[in-house]
């Protein structure tokens, strides 16, 4: 069975605009994500800092969860 496929030009301008603004999300909510790991103190970290990096690569939930959950509170 033949699938069809919608291209980028079948989307209308509205659809075409909320796909860019979700994938710029994306991008500025992993680069946050992943400049915190890196510039956070180990101590800082709740569980391993390389687990924390590649689930920030688990879009968008990854990210999303690092800066919830992965981050102890500094005193």
């Amino acid at each position: 069975m033949a699938r069809n496929k919608k291209q980028w030009s079948d989307l209308s301008a509205t659809q075409q605009q909320a796909i860019v603004v979700a994938a710029a999300l994306e991008v500025v909510v992993t680069t946050v994500a992943l400049v915190d790991l890196v510039r956070r103190p180990l101590e800082q970290v709740r569980g391993p800092k390389a687990l924390w990096v590649l689930a920030s690569f688990v879009q968008p939930v990854g990210p999303i969860a690092h800066l919830a959950l992965g981050r102890r509170r500094t005193t």
